[in-house]
């Protein structure tokens, strides 16, 4: 399809395209900023600005020269601890072992399939959202499965398809950051919070959890549900009137093999629920602590790997009741494939992991906190228009960045001590953040399966292009960001936890 070349809407989005594409590629663009905070370094601490530690009284602390001899011999000698000590590396590496068995064996594809046909059509729509919304679980295999499939089940229904697949992807994709279950995205994103919440208050930092923010997005789920049905009804079929194309589908079930592997990977999850209970709830049990508590405990510590065996337990079971996997030799293939689309992660991670290290022993993020939340506090900016503005700026961000670990690395060490200074939690902020990355995915052209998102739409309509499917999205970011940013303003008036042992306010 080609572009219209008037209308402000579509100009804003050929400029978003324009200047998105301009921007180098996030290893690249790590690796700039990575020298940036060197000569950086080098020229804040020629000047001898130094601010006082907001957790140690009386402590004076001075950016240090990374272009000095102790700072060449800090950076030379601490690259590859930087890149295997990078927060994200390891948990994301060891949770996609047992996610990627479950999606390469056909599990997590069988689960959603069977989930959303199995829903009286009245609840079609809303079933089609909350299985996008939980696809977040199997980390990015909603994309492949669940637009085409909410695009087949509206067309053998008689309704549009293209709104069948819009739900399907806003589900998927502006509902990311939302889950009933913990999945990798907490991991990645905590233990970068985690990190960045350590460069003003290390004690604080020690007793988070990566499950910071697990009770609001349980919630978050049944939200985001209705408000993608709404609009998917209300708004968007309304929009598209009725399919005129010639595309037709026949929609099929589970075959019985697929039955069957879901009933003993079933089986399986609930067997590994309950050992796992049975490590967690008698008094005295070994993932407890001393002390009989659960939210600082081993337990809580040991998230990543109890998930990675949650997923690749029922994984392997499907797979033998399927036939795909046949012996060990297939499995350990399943898993070599997994952690090959892992590749450019780890890539990533080595120049990420030098930005993040550089800067946090530059002392830049504690100057840029101190002063910037002095900034803020001089133009009277706090509360709800400062979470406002944040979630602005961070939606903004996503429009040009894709990547929510690469944002989330360059951001966390800038806006979590901002934020702490001026009384939030390092839970609140990275909330908060998640709100506007999750909202934003689906109108920004540089989304890593926006092109993919476009092919599926062509099958119903071919001149179906960036502007057209923008222009479907776009309510669902309106009327997402605006239902979910009034929740965390309500949380955050009653005051109420975001996570196990995750307050809204930091008190330093």
């Amino acid at each position: 399809m080609k572009k219209k070349q008037n209308g402000l809407l579509q100009r804003g989005l050929d400029g978003i395209e324009f200047l998105g594409n301009k921007l180098p590629h996030p290893v690249t663009l790590f690796a700039i900023l990575a020298l940036a905070v060197v000569l950086l370094s080098a020229l804040i601490s020629a000047t001898g600005v130094s601010v006082e530690h907001p957790g140690k009284d009386g402590e004076m602390i001075e950016v240090m020269n990374l272009l000095s001899v102790e700072g060449i011999q800090y950076m030379f000698t601490s690259m590859v601890d930087n890149f295997i000590n990078f927060a994200p590396l390891g948990v994301v590496l060891a949770t996609m072992l047992g996610i990627g068995l479950a999606e390469r064996t056909g599990l997590i594809s069988a689960c959603l399939r069977g989930f959303v046909l199995s829903i009286p059509k009245s609840l079609i729509t809303a079933g089609l959202v909350f299985a996008g919304v939980m696809s977040s679980v199997a980390s990015d295999a909603g994309y492949v499965v669940l637009p085409p499939l909410g695009a087949v089940i509206f067309a053998a229904l008689g309704r549009h398809p293209l709104a069948g697949l819009a739900a399907a992807f806003a589900g998927v994709s502006a509902g990311f950051s939302a889950n009933l279950l913990l999945s990798a995205t907490d991991p990645m994103l905590g233990n970068m919070t985690i990190e960045a919440a350590k460069i003003v208050d290390p004690a604080y930092a020690e007793t988070m959890n990566i499950a910071m923010n697990y009770y609001f997005i349980i919630v978050s789920v049944f939200l985001l549900t209705f408000i993608g049905a709404w609009v998917t009804e209300k708004v968007i079929e309304p929009r598209l009137g009725a399919y005129k194309g010639e595309y037709k589908e026949d929609l099929k079930g589970l075959e019985p093999l697929e039955k069957k592997g879901l009933i003993y990977s079933g089986v399986a999850i609930l067997l590994g629920l309950v050992v796992t209970a049975l490590l967690i709830v008698p008094e005295g049990a070994p993932l407890r602590a001393d002390d009989g508590g659960i939210i600082q405990s081993p337990f809580m510590d040991s998230l990543v790997p109890i998930i990675t065996i949650l997923f690749f337990i029922p994984g392997l079971v499907y797979g033998m009741v399927t036939k795909n996997i046949k012996n060990d030799k297939d499995v350990a293939n399943h898993l070599t494939d997994t952690m090959a689309t892992m590749g450019m992660f780890i890539v990533l991670a080595f120049t990420a992991g030098q930005f993040v290290s550089f800067f946090a022993e530059s002392n830049m993020g504690l100057l840029i906190g101190v002063y910037g939340a002095e900034f803020l506090q001089s133009i009277n900016l706090s509360g709800i228009p400062l979470i406002l503005l944040f979630i602005a700026i961070s939606g903004f961000i996503n429009l040009f960045i894709g990547s929510a670990s690469a944002k989330w690395a360059m951001m966390a060490p800038v806006f979590v001590p901002i934020m702490m200074q001026l009384g939030y939690s390092p839970e609140m902020t990275q909330m908060a953040y998640r709100i506007a990355d999750s909202t934003t995915n689906i109108i920004s052209p540089l989304m890593t399966y926006f092109a993919i998102i476009i092919a599926f739409a062509q099958k119903y309509d071919k001149n179906m292009g960036i502007g057209t499917l923008i222009s479907v999205m776009f309510p669902y970011t309106i009327f997402f960001t605006i239902a979910w940013t009034i929740m965390l303003i309500i949380w955050m008036l009653l005051g109420i936890d975001l996570g196990p042992g995750s307050p809204i306010f930091y008190n330093n």
